[in-house]
C-alpha cells in the first residue's frame, strides 16, 4: 500500500536550508549601509557647494520641484492601477462559472494577489514619477510665463502659449492618457481572471460592475484623446512634417480641421461609452469606435496625403508662398536675425596703391598671430615649470595699452598635476595656476615669436596690478584642499627663480634665454620643505589660499563626506587638512555656471580676461526653445561644429528660439559666480528670473572694465549664420527655389584625415570696419560661398557677415551697436575669390610654393595660419600667416612669413606691413601692427636704391649670389637652427635664423 504522507515536522536541516544565513543578511545590510551612505554624502555635498556660492535656493527649488512632480507622477498613476485591481476584484462575481483553465490560474495568482495588488501599482507608478521629476522644467515654466506680445500666424494666439502651455498642456493630456490606459487594462486583467468577463463560443458576458468600469475609464480616455487631437492642431506650427518648419497649406487646409473632426468625433465615442454603462449595449459604442478608428485613416493620412500629391504638388510654389512667408518671418524674429542690415558691397579687384589709406584703423590691427597655432609658443616661452600648462586654444581678447585699444592673443598659465605623484602634492600642493599670458595679436618679434604686453612669472606687463592666481581654470585638479590656519603655508605659489623672467620686456621675450629646468618635483611634504629651503637649488615661493572658494572643513562628518564623495579617504585621515582649510571643486567655470543657472546653454568657448584687478572668466549662457511657431528647427550641436570646435555631441539639441540672455562670468581666484540678465526681454530669461529670485544681476552693475571685455558669443554667431546662409532671402518665391542659398566655405587650411568631412571654417574676432561708411569696431565675422557641392560649385565669395562685440567700457552702459548684424552681399557679375580659391592660389603660385619648398628644407615644416578676410580698401583683403617649425627636438611654431591676396594678386614677405606695400604697388597707404618690427632679412639692394647692386647682396658667410651656393648656405644655416633649437641656445638660434632669412633673399634674387 503506497501512502503520500507529508511530515508536519521538518527536519531543523531543511528549514535552515530555506533561510537566509546571517552572513547573507549581513552583507546585504553592508551593502545597503555603503550605498546610503555614498548617497547621503553625496546630497550633502552638494547642499554645502551651492550654501558655499550662494545659489542654495537654486538647488532646493530643483529638488522641491522635482520631487512634488515625482509625486504627482507617482500617485497619478499608481492610485488609478490600484484602485482599478481592487474595484474589479471587490465587485467580482460570487457564482461566477469559470473554465478549468482559469481556476488553475486563480490557485496560482492567490497566493501573490496582495502582493500584485500593491506591488504593480508601485511600480508602476515609479515610472511615472521618474518621468514626471524630469519634466521639473516645464512645469515651473507653466507656472511662471509671461505674455510675450507677439501672435502667431495662424490661430493668432500670444506666442508664450507656444513656449510655456502647449508642451505642458500635452504632457498633462498624454500622462493622463497614459494612466487611464493603465488602470483598463489592470480592471479587465482582474475581472477576467475573476470571472467579470467570460468567454462562450462567440458570445461575451460582462458583470455589470465590469461593465460600469470598463466604460467609465473608457469614456476618460476617449475624452484625453480628443483633448490629445485638438492639442494636436496647434503643434503643427511647430512640425516639420511640410517643406518647412510649420503648418504649411496641407496642415492648414487638411491636417488641422481633419484634427478637429477627430476631437468632436471622440467625444461623440465617449459618450456612447457612458451610455453603455447604463444601458449594458455594446452595440454603439463598438460601432463608435471602428468608426473613429476609420476617420482617423481617412482625415488623419489620407485625406492631408491627396490635397499634397493633387492639389499642392502641382502648385506648390504659389500655393506654399503665404506659409513660407510665415517661416521666413518667425525664423528671423526667432533666432535674432530680423534685424540685420543689408549693404550691397561692391568690391573692388585691382589693388591700386594707397588703397588702404582710409583704413588705417583696420589695418593697423589685422591680427597675424593665430591662437590655434601659438599654444606650443606660449608653452615653451611661458609655461616656466613642467607642472603648468597652457590650453591648446588660446583667447582672442582686447584691452586699452597707452590709449589705444589693442587686440590680444591670451591665455592663464594653468596647473597641471599629470606628473605629480602622492595625494598630498596633487591635493594641497600644487593647487593653482599662476598668471595670465597675453601678446599683441598684431606684432611680432624678430625672430617670429609673439611680443608679450603681459608675461613672466611673477606677472608683470602693460595690464597693472592684478591677482594672479589662478584656483578655477578649464583644466584645473578634480579638486584641491586649500587655506586654513597654518603656521607655515604649503601651497605651491611659483618657483623663486622664476622671478627673473619678469625683469625682461614683452619685447625682449624672444630673445631671453629660458628657464633652466627646475628640480623634481617633491612626492612628500619634507620635500616641499626641502626647496623651500633651497635645499636642491631650486627655492619656491609658497602660499595660502585667503578667498571664500569652497565648503570648509570644518569638523569630521564634513571630512568624511568629502572623503566619501572622493573615495580618498586622506580627506579625513591627513593631519595637513586642518582648521579652516576649504576643498575647491567644480572648478571649471562652464560647470559652476550651469549648476548654478541649470537652465542655461552655456557657450562651449569662455574666455579670461582681467578685469578690475581679478582674472574673470566670462561666460555666455543661452535660453533656448524648439516650441516658437513657424520658426525653423534646426540642431544647435550640429551648427555649432567646424574647425576649430570639431567635437561633436551625440545627442542633438533641437531649437528654433535662441537668446544671449545672460553674461556670466567666474573669479578665477575664488570661484565666485555672477550672472547678469543680458536680454531683459526674453520671455524665457523673465520666467526664470521669477522661479530663481534673486540670482540674476543687473547690467547696471557690470563695471565699465567687465564691458570692455564682454563679446558677441561665438556659438549664438555660428547659429545666426548658417540661418542667414537661408534666410537673407525675405522673398519667399526666391527662397522656395533656393536660387540664392549660401554656406559658410570649408576651412581652407583644416587638417581633416582623408575621408572625413570637411568642417567650416570658424568665425574670427578682429577689429574691423564692415560696409563703406562703418567705423571700425572689434567685431566676429565670417563669410559666405554658394551652397553648391559637385564639380559645378564656386568657390566665390556671396557675402560676409559681422556683429559688432564693443560693448562699450562705461559702468553699466552697453552700447546701442553692440550685436548690430551687418550683411555685405557681394555683386555676382564680377566675382570674389572665396578662402577655397585663396588658399588655392596661395599653394600653386610658383613664386610662393619656391619660397615654402625652400622654409621646409632640412628639419622643419610649414604650417599655415588661420586665412583672415576683411573688407578693406574698397575690396576683400586676404591675411595668412605663415610658421615653421621643427620637426623634432624642442619645437613650436615660429612666424617667419605672411601672405597676402587681393583680387587675383598675391604677396608673400616677410612683415605684414612689408606685404601689403608689395601688394599695392609699394605703398599700401597703412601701416600694418607689425611695422616697427625689425626685418628679420637684409637685402641691401633694397636699402640702399642708388647703389646701383641688383645682385644678391650679402647673404651670409660663404654666400658668392649664385643660387647653388645660396642653397648649401641656406642647408648650413637651417642645420645650425635646428641643432640650436634642440639644445636651447637661443641667441644661436637667433643667429642662425638670421642667416637663413637672407640666404632665402639671395636664392630668390639669384633665381
Amino acid at each position: 500500500m503506497n501512502e503520500d504522507v507529508t511530515d508536519p515536522n521538518p527536519p531543523a536541516q531543511a528549514t535552515r536550508q530555506r533561510r537566509l544565513s546571517p552572513l547573507a543578511i549581513t552583507v546585504v545590510l553592508v551593502v545597503i549601509l555603503i550605498l546610503g551612505f555614498l548617497a547621503v554624502a553625496a546630497v550633502l555635498a552638494e547642499v554645502m557647494w551651492y550654501r558655499q556660492t550662494g545659489y542654495l535656493p537654486v538647488l532646493t527649488t530643483q529638488w522641491l520641484a522635482a520631487g512634488a512632480m515625482f509625486l504627482i507622477g507617482f500617485l497619478g498613476i499608481a492610485v488609478p492601477v490600484f484602485f482599478a485591481i481592487d474595484i474589479a476584484y471587490r465587485k467580482r462575481p460570487v457564482y461566477a462559472r469559470l473554465t478549468a483553465q482559469l481556476d488553475r490560474y486563480q490557485e496560482l495568482f492567490e497566493p501573490l494577489r496582495r502582493l500584485v495588488k500593491w506591488g504593480l501599482p508601485a511600480v508602476v507608478g515609479l515610472f511615472g514619477g521618474f518621468s514626471t521629476a524630469a519634466q521639473w522644467q516645464s512645469v515651473l515654466l507653466w507656472f511662471n510665463g509671461e505674455n510675450t506680445g507677439e501672435t502667431d500666424a495662424q490661430f493668432g494666439l500670444d506666442i508664450s502659449f507656444f513656449l510655456f502651455d502647449l508642451p505642458m498642456l500635452q504632457g498633462i493630456v498624454a500622462f493622463a492618457s497614459a494612466a487611464t490606459l493603465l488602470a483598463l487594462i489592470a480592471g479587465v486583467a482582474t475581472s477576467y481572471l475573476y470571472g467579470g468577463i467570460a468567454f462562450s463560443g462567440r458570445d461575451v458576458r460582462v458583470s455589470k460592475s465590469t461593465r460600469i468600469q470598463a466604460a467609465v475609464l473608457a469614456t476618460l480616455y476617449l475624452v484625453l484623446q480628443a483633448a490629445s487631437l485638438w492639442l494636436d492642431q496647434y503643434r503643427t506650427l511647430t512640425g516639420s512634417s511640410g517643406i518647412r518648419t510649420g503648418a504649411m497649406f496641407s496642415d492648414v487646409n487638411a491636417v488641422i480641421p481633419g484634427k478637429q473632426i477627430l476631437a468632436g468625433i471622440a467625444i461623440i465615442v465617449a459618450i456612447l461609452f457612458i451610455v453603455t454603462a447604463f444601458t449594458g449595449k455594446w452595440r454603439l459604442p463598438v460601432i463608435g469606435t471602428a468608426l473613429l478608428i476609420a476617420s482617423s485613416l481617412v482625415l488623419g493620412v489620407g485625406y492631408p496625403w491627396a490635397v499634397q500629391q493633387f492639389q499642392v504638388g502641382p502648385d506648390e510654389k504659389s500655393l506654399e508662398s503665404e506659409y513660407i512667408e510665415r517661416n521666413i518671418a518667425a525664423t528671423r524674429a526667432a533666432y535674432g536675425i530680423e534685424d540685420v542690415e543689408k549693404e550691397r558691397y561692391d568690391a573692388v579687384t585691382d589693388a591700386e596703391p594707397g588703397a588702404l589709406r582710409n583704413d588705417a584703423t583696420t589695418t593697423a590691427n589685422i591680427r597675424i598671430i593665430d591662437p590655434e597655432i601659438v599654444s606650443p609658443t606660449f608653452a615653451q616661452l611661458e609655461q616656466i615649470r613642467q607642472y603648468y600648462q597652457f590650453p591648446g586654444s588660446l583667447n582672442v581678447d582686447r584691452y586699452e595699452i597707452d590709449g589705444q585699444v589693442e587686440d590680444t592673443v591670451s591665455a592663464v598659465r594653468d596647473i597641471n598635476i599629470e606628473e605629480q605623484t602622492g595625494w598630498y602634492n596633487r591635493t594641497l600642493v600644487y593647487t593653482h595656476g599662476y598668471g595670465l599670458v597675453a601678446a599683441f595679436g598684431n606684432q611680432r618679434s624678430p625672430g617670429g615669436e609673439p611680443v608679450f604686453l603681459e608675461n613672466g612669472i611673477p606677472t608683470s606687463g602693460k595690464l597693472g596690478t592684478f591677482e594672479p592666481r589662478i584656483y578655477f581654470g578649464m583644466d584645473s585638479p578634480e579638486y584641491s584642499i586649500v587655506g586654513g590656519e597654518r603656521s607655515k603655508a604649503i601651497e605651491l605659489d611659483f618657483p623663486a627663480d622664476a622671478e627673473s623672467n619678469a625683469e625682461a620686456s614683452a619685447e625682449e621675450a624672444a630673445d631671453a634665454e629660458p628657464a633652466e629646468p627646475g628640480a623634481e618635483d617633491p612626492a612628500t611634504e619634507q620635500s616641499v620643505e626641502a626647496e623651500e629651503a633651497g635645499e636642491d637649488g631650486g627655492r619656491q615661493n609658497m602660499t595660502t589660499f585667503s578667498g571664500d572658494g569652497g565648503p570648509v572643513l570644518d569638523n569630521i562628518f564634513t571630512k568624511l563626506i568629502y572623503a566619501l564623495k572622493f573615495q580618498d579617504m586622506e580627506v579625513l585621515l591627513s593631519g595637513a587638512v586642518v582648521d579652516g582649510s576649504q576643498i575647491l571643486y567644480d572648478r571649471n567655470p562652464v560647470d559652476r555656471v550651469q549648476k548654478v543657472a541649470p537652465y542655461l546653454t552655456v557657450d562651449k568657448a569662455p574666455y579670461a580676461s582681467v578685469v578690475d584687478g581679478r582674472v574673470v572668466w566670462i561666460v555666455d549662457g543661452y535660453t533656448t526653445s524648439d516650441d516658437y511657431p513657424y520658426s525653423e528647427s534646426s540642431d544647435m550641436n550640429e551648427l555649432t561644429v567646424d574647425a576649430d570646435a570639431s567635437e561633436r555631441d551625440p545627442l542633438g539639441k533641437p531649437i528654433n528660439y535662441i537668446r544671449n540672455s545672460v553674461k556670466a562670468t567666474v573669479d578665477a581666484y575664488d570661484g565666485s559666480v555672477s550672472l547678469y540678465a543680458w536680454d531683459t526681454e526674453d520671455p524665457l530669461l523673465k520666467s526664470w528670473g521669477k522661479i530663481f529670485p534673486g540670482t540674476l544681476k543687473d547690467v547696471s552693475e557690470m563695471s565699465g572694465d567687465l564691458l570692455s571685455h564682454v563679446r558677441y558669443p561665438s556659438d549664438l554667431f555660428k547659429v545666426q549664420r548658417a540661418m542667414l546662409g537661408e534666410y537673407h532671402v525675405t522673398n519667399a518665391d526666391a527662397f522656395y527655389s533656393a536660387e540664392d542659398k549660401w554656406r559658410t566655405p570649408d576651412d581652407p587650411v583644416s587638417t581633416a584625415t582623408a575621408g572625413a568631412a570637411k568642417l567650416a571654417q570658424p568665425p574670427y574676432y578682429l577689429t574691423l570696419a564692415a560696409g563703406a561708411d562703418a567705423d571700425p569696431n572689434y567685431s566676429i565675422y565670417s563669410t559666405y560661398i554658394p551652397d553648391q557641392s559637385g564639380e559645378g560649385s564656386r568657390d566665390i565669395l556671396t557675402g560676409y557677415l559681422a556683429a559688432n562685440s564693443n560693448a562699450g567700457s562705461e559702468d553699466g552702459t552697453v552700447s546701442e551697436d553692440y550685436g548690430k548684424l551687418k550683411l555685405l552681399t557681394l555683386p555676382k557679375g564680377d566675382p570674389i575669390p572665396g578662402p577655397g580659391q585663396v588658399q588655392n592660389s596661395f599653394t600653386t603660385d610658383s613664386n610662393v610654393s619656391n619660397l615654402l619648398n625652400i622654409l621646409r628644407q632640412g628639419e622643419s615644416q610649414v604650417i599655415s595660419g588661420n586665412l583672415l578676410t576683411l573688407p578693406v580698401g574698397g575690396g576683400l583683403l586676404y591675411v595668412q600667416p605663415v610658421y615653421v617649425q621643427a620637426k623634432s627636438g624642442t619645437s613650436f611654431p615660429i612666424l617667419q612669413k605672411v601672405l597676402v591676396a587681393f583680387g587675383d594678386q598675391i604677396a608673400f614677405e616677410d612683415t605684414l606691413d612689408e606685404a601689403l606695400d608689395a601688394l599695392f604697388g609699394g605703398n599700401s597707404g597703412a601701416d600694418a601692427g607689425d611695422t616697427g618690427t625689425t626685418p628679420t632679412t637684409g637685402d641691401p639692394a633694397a636699402e640702399d636704391p642708388d647703389s646701383g647692386d641688383t645682385g644678391a647682396g650679402d647673404a651670409g658667410s660663404g654666400a658668392t649670389g649664385t643660387l647653388r651656393e645660396t642653397l648649401t648656405e641656406m642647408q648650413d644655416a637651417l642645420e645650425a637652427r635646428d641643432a640650436a633649437m634642440q639644445k636651447g641656445d637661443w641667441a644661436a638660434y637667433g643667429e642662425a635664423d638670421e642667416r637663413l632669412q637672407q640666404a632665402i633673399e639671395a636664392a630668390l634674387e639669384a633665381e
